[in-house]
């Protein structure tokens, strides 16, 4: 992109996050440096406030014709819930503060799948808890289509979340997420036959999940405790506490000042 036409896209005053003015400044950068990526920037460079930043990328993103993009586009600015942009901020945070391949905020927006999948999440779930099913349930089929995961949109999922990779993370229906956890690819948050109601798993704040975990059942996991990966969680696990194994059994206590979705360190000695 010549570098006059980037006038085009002055600095704006950025009402909400100064995270917004990053990525806009990022995006301007990239357009300058690789000018073939130019497209792939506007849903960015066209901008003038976070929240059209958001939906554009996710629309983009979720399309698979035209005809896609603009219905993603419209159902997700339909969604007016004010605390939404502050959860997705949170997020970034989470992303460029935790994984070492995450450079700056642009990259989580418009390159993550486990980050693009949670706020696509936020939107569907916002549109389940209003009652507007149809439209939740095709924004969640779109995502998972697309990036490879499934997350319900009943499913109640808090702030400062990283999906690290992403892929084949499931998240059931009634499952719950506190603030600030991690978990990695191929997760599973699931119930654990065929009981109806409130039958998925309880996650606590600053729980760190493995690769490849299992949890299983209405069960709760204990604030700031970590699940080895590969491990099956049938049964709950304490808080502070680290489970492996199949059935995944407590090996480790740790101290109150230990968190693990934090550190992300994977060991288990």
């Amino acid at each position: 992109m010549p570098e006059a036409s980037l006038h085009a896209f002055p600095a704006k005053s950025w009402p909400e996050s100064p995270v917004w003015a990053e990525v806009h400044a990022a995006a301007e950068r990239r357009a300058l440096e690789q000018p073939y990526l130019t497209e792939f920037m506007m849903p960015v460079l066209r901008a003038s406030t976070g929240r059209q930043m958001l939906i554009g990328a996710l629309a983009a993103r979720l399309s698979h014709s035209p005809g896609d993009r603009a219905l993603a586009a419209q159902i997700l600015s339909s969604v007016g819930d004010e605390t939404l942009l502050g959860e997705t901020e949170a997020d970034i945070a989470a992303v460029v503060s935790r994984d070492p391949a995450s450079p700056d905020p642009l990259v989580a927006l418009l390159n993550f799948k486990g980050f693009q999948a949670l706020q696509v999440h936020r939107f569907s779930h916002r549109l389940w808890r209003d009652g507007r099913i149809e439209a939740a349930r095709w924004l969640s089929s779109q995502a998972s289509l697309v990036f490879g995961l499934d997350i319900h949109p009943g499913a109640r999922i808090g702030r400062g979340i990283m999906l690290d990779h992403g892929l084949g993370i499931v998240i059931g229906e009634t499952a719950v997420v506190e603030d600030d956890v991690s978990m990695l690819q191929h997760v599973t948050l699931g119930g654990s036959g065929r009981a109806k109601g409130d039958r998925h798993p309880k996650i606590r704040r600053g729980v760190l999940i493995g690769a490849g975990a299992k949890v299983l059942g209405n069960i709760e996991v204990g604030a700031y405790s970590k699940v080895a990966a590969g491990s099956v969680v049938l049964e709950a696990v304490p808080p502070y506490s680290t489970v492996a194994g199949v059935p995944a059994k407590v090996v480790r206590t740790h101290g109150a000042g230990e968190m693990p979705a934090v550190t992300m360190d994977q060991r288990i000695d």
